[in-house]
Protein backbone atom coordinates (compact mmCIF):
# COMPACT_ATOMS: atom_id res chain seq x y z
CA UNK A 1 0.00 0.00 0.00
CA UNK A 2 3.21 2.16 0.58
CA UNK A 3 4.36 1.68 -2.87
CA UNK A 4 0.95 2.48 -4.34
CA UNK A 5 0.57 5.66 -2.01
CA UNK A 6 4.39 7.01 -3.60
CA UNK A 7 3.56 5.91 -7.04
CA UNK A 8 0.35 8.74 -6.85
CA UNK A 9 2.39 11.08 -5.33
CA UNK A 10 5.18 10.80 -8.28
CA UNK A 11 2.34 11.25 -10.81
CA UNK A 12 1.04 14.63 -8.75
CA UNK A 13 4.39 15.77 -9.06
CA UNK A 14 4.84 15.13 -12.62
CA UNK A 15 2.01 16.76 -13.47
CA UNK A 16 2.45 19.89 -11.39
CA UNK A 17 6.40 20.15 -12.87
CA UNK A 18 5.14 19.50 -16.55
CA UNK A 19 2.30 22.69 -15.91
CA UNK A 20 5.53 24.60 -14.11
CA UNK A 21 7.70 23.37 -17.37
CA UNK A 22 5.69 24.90 -20.53
CA UNK A 23 4.80 27.96 -18.71
CA UNK A 24 8.39 28.69 -18.04
CA UNK A 25 9.67 27.35 -21.59
CA UNK A 26 6.95 29.41 -23.35
CA UNK A 27 7.73 32.34 -21.71
CA UNK A 28 11.44 31.93 -22.17
CA UNK A 29 10.70 31.30 -25.83
CA UNK A 30 8.70 34.76 -26.60
CA UNK A 31 11.25 36.36 -24.23
CA UNK A 32 14.10 35.65 -26.11
CA UNK A 33 12.72 35.38 -29.81
CA UNK A 34 13.58 31.87 -29.68
CA UNK A 35 10.47 29.32 -31.38
CA UNK A 36 8.73 27.12 -28.90
CA UNK A 37 9.82 23.78 -31.50
CA UNK A 38 13.83 24.79 -30.18
CA UNK A 39 12.57 25.27 -27.22
CA UNK A 40 10.74 21.99 -26.85
CA UNK A 41 13.62 20.21 -28.57
CA UNK A 42 16.32 21.11 -26.23
CA UNK A 43 15.47 22.17 -22.73
CA UNK A 44 11.95 20.42 -22.74
CA UNK A 45 13.81 17.50 -24.45
CA UNK A 46 16.37 17.47 -22.15
CA UNK A 47 14.51 17.95 -19.09
CA UNK A 48 12.15 15.30 -19.46
CA UNK A 49 14.61 12.70 -20.42
CA UNK A 50 16.72 13.47 -17.15
CA UNK A 51 15.01 10.12 -15.78
CA UNK A 52 15.99 8.02 -18.43
CA UNK A 53 19.56 9.22 -18.33
CA UNK A 54 19.77 8.82 -14.23
CA UNK A 55 17.91 5.32 -15.19
CA UNK A 56 20.71 4.83 -17.30
CA UNK A 57 23.63 5.78 -15.87
CA UNK A 58 23.03 3.60 -12.66
CA UNK A 59 22.45 0.66 -14.71
CA UNK A 60 25.34 0.81 -16.45
CA UNK A 61 27.17 0.98 -13.56
CA UNK A 62 25.24 -1.89 -11.94
CA UNK A 63 25.23 -3.81 -15.03
CA UNK A 64 21.89 -4.39 -15.96
CA UNK A 65 23.21 -4.11 -19.21
CA UNK A 66 19.38 -5.41 -20.64
CA UNK A 67 17.39 -2.60 -18.48
CA UNK A 68 20.33 -0.18 -19.74
CA UNK A 69 18.93 -0.85 -23.27
CA UNK A 70 15.24 -1.61 -23.05
CA UNK A 71 14.58 2.01 -21.13
CA UNK A 72 15.80 3.74 -23.81
CA UNK A 73 13.62 1.51 -26.41
CA UNK A 74 10.45 1.17 -24.74
CA UNK A 75 11.09 4.99 -23.86
CA UNK A 76 11.11 5.74 -27.37
CA UNK A 77 8.19 3.03 -28.24
CA UNK A 78 6.13 4.40 -25.48
CA UNK A 79 7.05 8.67 -26.88
CA UNK A 80 6.02 7.62 -30.05
CA UNK A 81 3.14 5.67 -29.97
CA UNK A 82 1.16 5.91 -26.63
CA UNK A 83 2.33 9.65 -25.69
CA UNK A 84 1.98 10.90 -29.37
CA UNK A 85 -1.27 8.97 -29.96
CA UNK A 86 -2.72 10.47 -26.57
CA UNK A 87 -1.92 14.09 -27.26
CA UNK A 88 -2.89 13.80 -30.87
CA UNK A 89 -6.51 12.37 -29.55
CA UNK A 90 -6.52 15.09 -26.66
CA UNK A 91 -6.33 18.03 -30.17
CA UNK A 92 -4.74 17.09 -33.69
CA UNK A 93 -1.29 18.42 -33.58
CA UNK A 94 -0.34 21.16 -36.27
CA UNK A 95 3.56 20.06 -37.40
CA UNK A 96 6.01 22.58 -38.51
CA UNK A 97 7.69 21.93 -41.86
CA UNK A 98 11.37 21.02 -40.07
CA UNK A 99 9.94 18.79 -38.23
CA UNK A 100 8.48 17.08 -40.89
CA UNK A 101 11.93 17.41 -43.55
CA UNK A 102 14.37 17.19 -40.81
CA UNK A 103 13.22 16.58 -37.19
CA UNK A 104 11.56 13.48 -38.05
CA UNK A 105 14.01 11.70 -40.23
CA UNK A 106 16.96 12.55 -38.00
CA UNK A 107 14.94 10.60 -35.15
CA UNK A 108 14.69 8.02 -38.06
CA UNK A 109 18.52 8.25 -38.86
CA UNK A 110 19.56 8.57 -34.97
CA UNK A 111 17.88 4.88 -34.96
CA UNK A 112 19.11 3.23 -38.08
CA UNK A 113 22.39 4.22 -36.67
CA UNK A 114 21.99 2.18 -33.48
CA UNK A 115 20.71 -0.78 -35.21
CA UNK A 116 23.97 -0.74 -37.26
CA UNK A 117 26.17 -0.08 -34.43
CA UNK A 118 24.66 -3.02 -32.03
CA UNK A 119 24.45 -5.52 -34.99
CA UNK A 120 27.64 -5.57 -36.79
CA UNK A 121 31.42 -5.83 -35.95
CA UNK A 122 32.75 -2.67 -38.48
CA UNK A 123 33.35 -0.12 -36.13
CA UNK A 124 34.58 -2.19 -33.07
CA UNK A 125 35.28 -5.53 -33.93
CA UNK A 126 32.79 -7.17 -31.84
CA UNK A 127 28.45 -6.75 -32.03
CA UNK A 128 27.11 -4.38 -28.85
CA UNK A 129 27.80 -0.76 -28.12
CA UNK A 130 31.67 -0.50 -27.61
CA UNK A 131 33.21 3.19 -26.37
CA UNK A 132 33.49 3.90 -29.75
CA UNK A 133 30.28 3.32 -30.52
CA UNK A 134 29.78 5.48 -27.66
CA UNK A 135 31.84 8.50 -29.06
CA UNK A 136 30.07 7.96 -32.11
CA UNK A 137 26.48 8.60 -30.99
CA UNK A 138 28.35 11.30 -28.93
CA UNK A 139 29.60 12.94 -32.19
CA UNK A 140 25.99 12.56 -33.75
CA UNK A 141 24.65 14.18 -30.81
CA UNK A 142 26.96 17.27 -31.09
CA UNK A 143 26.09 17.56 -34.45
CA UNK A 144 22.30 17.58 -34.30
CA UNK A 145 22.54 20.10 -31.27
CA UNK A 146 24.64 22.66 -34.24
CA UNK A 147 21.51 21.93 -36.42
CA UNK A 148 19.14 23.17 -33.68
CA UNK A 149 21.26 26.15 -32.53
CA UNK A 150 21.72 27.21 -35.76
CA UNK A 151 17.72 26.68 -36.88
CA UNK A 152 17.60 29.46 -33.80
CA UNK A 153 19.16 32.17 -35.79
CA UNK A 154 16.58 31.25 -38.69
CA UNK A 155 13.15 31.47 -36.45
CA UNK A 156 10.94 34.15 -37.58
CA UNK A 157 8.44 34.27 -34.45
CA UNK A 158 5.93 36.19 -33.58
CA UNK A 159 5.80 37.17 -30.06
CA UNK A 160 2.55 38.31 -29.95
CA UNK A 161 0.76 37.04 -27.06
CA UNK A 162 -1.81 37.59 -24.90
CA UNK A 163 -0.57 36.47 -21.81
CA UNK A 164 1.18 38.66 -19.67
CA UNK A 165 4.80 38.50 -19.59
CA UNK A 166 6.69 36.91 -16.73
CA UNK A 167 10.08 38.53 -14.87
CA UNK A 168 13.20 36.95 -15.83
CA UNK A 169 13.28 35.60 -12.63
CA UNK A 170 9.96 34.35 -12.74
CA UNK A 171 10.98 32.15 -15.48
CA UNK A 172 14.14 30.27 -14.49
CA UNK A 173 11.99 29.09 -11.34
CA UNK A 174 9.58 27.92 -13.18
CA UNK A 175 11.78 26.34 -15.32
CA UNK A 176 14.14 24.82 -12.51
CA UNK A 177 10.91 23.73 -10.41
CA UNK A 178 9.36 21.99 -13.60
CA UNK A 179 12.65 20.10 -14.39
CA UNK A 180 13.19 19.25 -11.14
CA UNK A 181 9.87 18.13 -10.40
CA UNK A 182 10.02 15.83 -13.39
CA UNK A 183 13.14 14.12 -12.27
CA UNK A 184 11.36 13.88 -8.66
CA UNK A 185 8.50 12.42 -9.74
CA UNK A 186 9.88 10.44 -12.46
CA UNK A 187 12.11 8.87 -10.26
CA UNK A 188 9.66 7.96 -7.36
CA UNK A 189 7.46 6.50 -9.77
CA UNK A 190 10.31 3.98 -11.54
CA UNK A 191 11.74 3.26 -7.97
CA UNK A 192 7.95 1.93 -6.60
CA UNK A 193 6.82 0.62 -9.96
CA UNK A 194 10.06 -1.63 -9.94
CA UNK A 195 9.17 -2.53 -6.54
CA UNK A 196 6.00 -3.79 -7.16
CA UNK A 197 6.65 -5.13 -10.48
CA UNK A 198 9.79 -7.80 -8.75
CA UNK A 199 7.24 -8.69 -6.37
CA UNK A 200 5.15 -10.58 -9.19
CA UNK A 201 8.04 -11.92 -10.89
CA UNK A 202 8.74 -9.91 -14.19
CA UNK A 203 12.45 -10.63 -15.85
CA UNK A 204 14.46 -7.24 -16.32
CA UNK A 205 14.01 -6.77 -20.13
CA UNK A 206 9.98 -6.77 -20.00
CA UNK A 207 10.29 -4.29 -16.96
CA UNK A 208 12.91 -2.54 -18.64
CA UNK A 209 10.46 -1.81 -22.14
CA UNK A 210 7.34 -1.32 -19.99
CA UNK A 211 7.36 -0.30 -16.29
CA UNK A 212 10.69 1.32 -16.45
CA UNK A 213 9.96 2.92 -19.65
CA UNK A 214 6.56 4.41 -18.79
CA UNK A 215 7.79 5.48 -15.69
CA UNK A 216 11.05 7.49 -17.29
CA UNK A 217 8.83 8.56 -20.05
CA UNK A 218 6.00 10.27 -17.84
CA UNK A 219 7.55 13.35 -18.13
CA UNK A 220 7.38 13.18 -21.57
CA UNK A 221 3.81 12.34 -21.13
CA UNK A 222 3.00 14.76 -18.74
CA UNK A 223 4.52 17.67 -20.46
CA UNK A 224 2.78 16.84 -24.06
CA UNK A 225 -0.39 16.46 -22.57
CA UNK A 226 -0.44 19.72 -20.97
CA UNK A 227 1.27 21.02 -23.82
CA UNK A 228 -1.67 19.29 -25.79
CA UNK A 229 -4.28 20.99 -24.14
CA UNK A 230 -2.90 24.69 -24.07
CA UNK A 231 -2.52 24.23 -27.82
CA UNK A 232 1.38 24.45 -27.55
CA UNK A 233 1.77 21.81 -30.66
CA UNK A 234 5.62 22.72 -31.02
CA UNK A 235 6.61 21.48 -27.72
CA UNK A 236 3.80 18.52 -27.53
CA UNK A 237 5.77 17.41 -30.67
CA UNK A 238 9.25 19.18 -30.21
CA UNK A 239 9.17 16.92 -27.00
CA UNK A 240 8.41 13.91 -28.28
CA UNK A 241 10.81 14.10 -31.12
CA UNK A 242 13.43 15.65 -29.30
CA UNK A 243 13.32 12.90 -26.16
CA UNK A 244 13.95 10.28 -28.73
CA UNK A 245 16.89 11.75 -30.20
CA UNK A 246 18.53 12.45 -26.65
CA UNK A 247 17.93 8.81 -25.94
CA UNK A 248 19.23 7.59 -28.45
CA UNK A 249 22.50 9.81 -29.50
CA UNK A 250 23.05 11.11 -25.85
CA UNK A 251 22.14 8.66 -23.02
CA UNK A 252 23.28 5.16 -25.14
CA UNK A 253 26.11 7.09 -25.75
CA UNK A 254 27.10 8.14 -21.82
CA UNK A 255 25.91 4.65 -21.29
CA UNK A 256 28.49 3.06 -23.78
CA UNK A 257 30.96 5.23 -22.72
CA UNK A 258 30.65 4.57 -19.00
CA UNK A 259 30.41 0.54 -19.61
CA UNK A 260 30.29 -1.18 -23.18
CA UNK A 261 27.11 -2.45 -23.82
CA UNK A 262 26.36 -6.21 -24.28
CA UNK A 263 23.33 -6.16 -26.92
CA UNK A 264 21.24 -8.76 -27.12
CA UNK A 265 19.38 -9.22 -31.00
CA UNK A 266 16.01 -9.75 -29.77
CA UNK A 267 15.74 -6.12 -28.77
CA UNK A 268 15.92 -5.70 -33.12
CA UNK A 269 11.95 -5.99 -33.29
CA UNK A 270 11.29 -2.88 -30.71
CA UNK A 271 13.60 -1.11 -33.41
CA UNK A 272 11.86 -1.84 -36.20
CA UNK A 273 8.75 -1.74 -34.38
CA UNK A 274 9.69 2.49 -33.61
CA UNK A 275 10.85 2.85 -36.75
CA UNK A 276 7.85 2.10 -38.56
CA UNK A 277 5.98 4.02 -35.82
CA UNK A 278 8.56 6.82 -37.28
CA UNK A 279 7.60 6.28 -40.49
CA UNK A 280 4.17 6.03 -39.99
CA UNK A 281 4.69 9.48 -38.52
CA UNK A 282 6.06 11.19 -41.47
CA UNK A 283 3.47 9.70 -44.00
CA UNK A 284 0.75 11.05 -41.88
CA UNK A 285 2.20 14.73 -42.39
CA UNK A 286 0.58 14.08 -45.90
CA UNK A 287 -2.17 12.37 -45.53
CA UNK A 288 -5.66 14.00 -44.77
CA UNK A 289 -4.68 17.65 -43.46
CA UNK A 290 -0.66 18.32 -44.60
CA UNK A 291 1.54 18.80 -41.52
CA UNK A 292 -0.82 17.78 -39.12
CA UNK A 293 -1.22 14.24 -37.26
CA UNK A 294 -5.09 13.95 -37.38
CA UNK A 295 -6.96 12.28 -34.26
CA UNK A 296 -8.08 8.64 -36.41
CA UNK A 297 -3.75 8.76 -37.11
CA UNK A 298 -3.67 9.48 -32.93
CA UNK A 299 -5.62 7.12 -32.33
CA UNK A 300 -3.73 4.43 -34.35
CA UNK A 301 -0.38 4.97 -32.83
CA UNK A 302 -1.91 4.45 -29.70
CA UNK A 303 -4.12 1.38 -30.85
CA UNK A 304 -0.76 0.18 -32.33
CA UNK A 305 0.73 0.83 -28.34
CA UNK A 306 -1.93 -1.18 -26.94
CA UNK A 307 -1.56 -4.00 -28.82
CA UNK A 308 1.98 -3.91 -29.01
CA UNK A 309 2.17 -4.00 -24.95
CA UNK A 310 -0.59 -7.00 -25.26
CA UNK A 311 1.82 -9.12 -26.89
CA UNK A 312 4.35 -8.14 -25.21
CA UNK A 313 3.26 -9.26 -21.56
CA UNK A 314 1.58 -12.18 -23.28
CA UNK A 315 5.12 -13.69 -24.33
CA UNK A 316 6.55 -13.03 -21.34
CA UNK A 317 4.06 -14.59 -19.33
CA UNK A 318 3.54 -18.06 -21.26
Amino acid sequence: MGQFLWLILGLVILIKGADWLITGASALARRYHISDLAIGLTVVAFGTSAPELVVNVFSSLKGFQALAVSNILGSNLFNLFMILGLAGMISPLVVQSSTVWKEIPISLLALLVFLLLTNTPFFSGDTGLSRLDGFILLFLFALFLYYVFRQLKRDDVNTASTDPALPTSKIYIFIILGLSGLVLGGELLVRNAVGLARQIGIDEKVIGLTIVAAGTSLPELATSVVAALKKNNDIAVGNIIGSNIFNILMILSVSALIKPIAYDPLFNREIWVIAGGTLFLFIAMFTGQKQKLDRWEASLLFISFIAYTIILIHGATT
